[in-house]
């Protein structure tokens, strides 16, 4: 299967670069290319019972003539007769087939029925000689992803020479699985992908290869989570007195979900198992003190607290909240930060720190994997924005301890039900799904662009009162790939024309660390009225002055994202307002609705998953490997299933190393999932 397809009939160079540009380089990624899509030819319908639409015939062609017409446009005209009547066959631009068709042998013909010139013909149809096994007509037609210069027929008519490789792929899944999901063979499910005999065998197909897609992520998460169970932990003692104590001194009154969130926490770092949870939590839910009472045991028993972020801006705000919190119980000296961007003589100083143990709160960025970072004795890892870490990140910072660390991540991304239990199935889940006390959610309304002057001249009354605004764009600069304002330029007619009377400022990815960190500061502290800015100020931004936010291009953002970026308004005192302009002036889709109609991040971010993929709601980097080419990750059943037959394969002690496609598959797919 490794051999390259270039060793394949018919395919030369030319053809080889046309399907490199595919990701098509070996016979075993051919095979694995399936349709996007197939059109049904498999009804042979006699001439004199044809009726305009997609048709296939069975036939004798005559007459088969070529010429030039206007413009150097070539025809090809032929008549196809059978037992009941005659039909005319018109090419367009394919000089090749008055030769190519040979008299008195038999055709299948498909293509489209259609008045053409007064009367009915079959226009560009696809002709092949008629056999048991056709691979471009009369049957349930693949199309496949194209390119230029290369068309589904072409690929076809590789895969249809690769029937005998197909027919000895091996199983791949045991006998019991198979057979009690009731599955076709993994070869023929494979055949009748690509050339399927009828619509129901196509739906066997797809049913077996999606199982075995969602099989194979679901056992890969039970294996993670069992060898999870078997590493030794450090058991770190709960300490009633001291968690009622922070509490009692924070200036706010914990919502119940914080606390179960704690309390969940508390009960898994008692043990010598390595906790493995996920807290999730809407923006400004309060996850950072969930975090710091984590923290605050760890510390309490001698241990360190290892906090890791994904911005150096989100990382100095955590060291601050962090610091303010345990200041009331003396601990605030014992907060380190350690970020990238600092100086030797500050690293140095934090460095030592950290390896004498006097630091027991360690907070940083990417810094803080760096080999001079000796963690002198790390208990618990807390990542804010876990998916924002590669899984190696994060298997870097957990060898840090000699031993395995506790491990609690944040997310403000709801992971829908779905992938939790397909990509995350190792992880503990907790859900901090109310909100402090006095947060209102932000009204979002979507505008079109023919209202933006009567949008801006709103938003200029907002800000005379002392409010702030952020404008969000999909890209930095003007693109030739995307018709969509770009934050330059927004910045640019802002700061110029619109809100010239206003102090606006631009932040984006390209800027250097000290420059960010002097535009957020300047924001912070009201100095900007108008912030223009990319997707850098997602997560961890706390302005709570800042009560208006416009996303531009609002189609580019995926819903979850967009719920996550007008969490960053209205967290003060004030109402919040998002508006979502629209790239054009068409009706909204049912995907931007929503988020009109609802501020239930799990809600949003099920539709995102169902209507764009994973992709949407975690973004390429992390999970652009998550390759489901059939099966729909929203499809509970078909998970509940797969989940079934994964334990039971454990429960019997099957081994991995038996079923080579599997345990390949299962080492792929570790690549991708969560810690293991």
């Amino acid at each position: 299967m490794d051999q390259k397809v270039s060793s394949l009939k018919g395919v030369g160079d030319n053809v080889a670069s046309k399907l490199q540009i595919l990701g098509i380089e070996t016979k075993d990624d051919l095979i694995w290319n399936f349709p996007r899509k197939y059109e049904d030819y498999s009804e042979v319908t006699p001439i004199n019972r044809l009726k305009p639409g997609q048709v296939t015939v069975k036939v004798k062609i005559k007459q088969a003539t070529g010429r030039y017409v206007r413009r150097g446009m070539h025809i090809t005209e032929a008549v196809a007769s059978d037992e009941t009547d005659s039909v005319r066959l018109i090419w367009f631009n394919q000089p090749y087939r008055a030769k190519a068709i040979k008299n008195n042998q038999e055709y299948f013909i498909s293509g489209n029925y259609e008045l053409s010139r007064g009367r009915f013909s079959i226009m560009n149809p696809s002709a092949e000689l008629a056999s048991n096994f056709p691979v471009n007509t009369a049957r349930i037609i693949p199309i496949y992803k194209e390119t230029k210069g290369l068309k589904s027929f072409t690929i076809r008519k590789l895969i249809a020479g690769l029937q005998d490789d197909i027919k000895q792929i091996d199983e791949g899944l045991p006998k019991f699985i198979t057979k009690e999901q009731k599955l076709i063979p993994r070869f023929k499910a494979l055949l009748n992908i690509h050339f399927p005999p009828s619509a129901e065998a196509l739906d066997e197909a797809k049913k077996r290869l999606a199982f075995e897609e969602v099989f194979t992520l679901v056992l890969t998460s039970l294996i993670n989570k069992q060898e999870n169970i078997r590493a030794k932990s450090i058991k770190i003692p709960f300490k009633e007195n001291l968690a009622k104590e922070f509490v009692g001194k924070l200036p706010y009154k914990l919502t119940d979900a914080q606390r179960k969130a704690a309390w969940q926490i508390y009960k898994d770092i008692e043990k010598d198992i390595p906790a493995n949870r996920l807290v999730q939590g809407d923006v400004g839910s309060g996850k950072t003190v969930v975090a710091a009472m984590a923290a605050l045991m760890v510390m309490e028993a001698g241990y360190q607290t290892a906090f890791m972020a994904p911005t150096e801006i989100l990382a100095r705000q955590h060291a601050k909240s962090l610091s303010e919190m345990l200041k009331p119980l003396g601990m605030a000296d014992k907060v380190v930060l350690l970020l990238g961007s600092m100086k030797p003589a500050q690293k140095k100083n934090a460095h030592a720190s950290i390896k004498s143990g006097q630091a027991s709160l360690i907070i940083g960025t990417h810094a803080l994997i760096s080999e001079k970072v000796d963690m002198h004795k790390l208990g618990l890892v807390i990542i804010d924005e876990q998916h924002r870490f590669g899984v190696e990140q994060r298997k870097q910072l957990l060898k840090k301890a000699g031993h395995v660390p506790h491990l609690v991540s944040m997310t403000a991304t709801p992971i829908p039900r779905s992938l939790a239990l397909t990509v995350y199935g190792e992880l503990d889940v907790s859900v901090i799904d109310e909100m402090p006390p006095g947060r209102k959610p932000a009204i979002t309304k979507i505008v079109s662009p023919n209202s933006k002057k009567q949008l801006y001249e709103k938003i200029d009354k907002e800000i005379a009162t002392g409010r702030q605004m952020f404008v969000v764009c999909p890209l930095i600069s003007e693109s030739d790939k995307f018709d969509y304002l770009s934050a330059e330029e927004v910045y640019k007619e802002l700061s110029k024309k619109v809100f010239k009377h206003r102090k606006v400022s631009l932040i984006h990815g390209k800027l250097k660390t000290d420059q960010k960190e002097k535009i957020m500061s300047d924001f912070a502290a009201g100095k900007i009225d108008v912030l223009v800015s990319t997707t850098v100020i997602e997560v961890g931004v706390d302005v709570p002055n800042a009560t208006v936010m416009l996303i531009e291009g609002v189609e580019r953002f995926g819903l979850a994202q967009i719920h996550q970026l007008r969490g960053r308004i209205g967290r003060g005192q004030h109402q919040g307002y998002c508006y979502l302009m629209t790239g054009d002036s068409k009706a909204p889709g049912k995907r931007i609705r929503a988020l009109e109609q609802t501020n239930d991040g799990f809600k949003l971010a099920e539709l995102d998953l169902e209507l764009r993929g994973p992709g949407a709601i975690y973004g390429i980097s992390q999970h652009g490997e998550l390759d489901l080419r059939l099966a729909n990750i929203s499809d509970t059943k078909l998970i509940a299933s797969a989940r079934t037959s994964a334990q039971e394969f454990l429960d019997k002690g099957e081994k991995l190393s038996n079923y080579s496609w599997l345990e390949k598959e299962v080492a792929k797919n570790r690549l991708i999932t969560t810690l293991n």
